[in-house]
């Protein structure tokens, strides 16, 4: 159901990603007492990566070709 929340915000309310996936993430699914995070991308190729959990396993490799690998929040 968390994709499809994200999808939903974004189509229906014009948010972005990033605001959609905090959206669901940070706040539906921490006040249902739920713990996890996701990984969205849009068709422009734009990324978020929320979690509300001490850490998550992610990576990405931007339009330069910089590689990331993270697991915690940034500081």
């Amino acid at each position: 159901m968390v994709g499809y929340d994200i999808s939903a915000l974004m189509e229906y309310k014009g948010m972005s990603v990033a605001d959609a996936a905090n959206e669901v993430v940070m706040k539906k699914l921490g006040e249902r007492g739920g713990e996890g995070g996701v990984i969205a991308m849009d068709r422009a190729g734009n990324i978020a990566m929320p979690f509300n959990t001490t850490g998550m396993y992610r990576g990405w490799i931007d339009a330069d070709g910089k590689v990331t690998v993270a697991i915690y929040k940034e500081p």
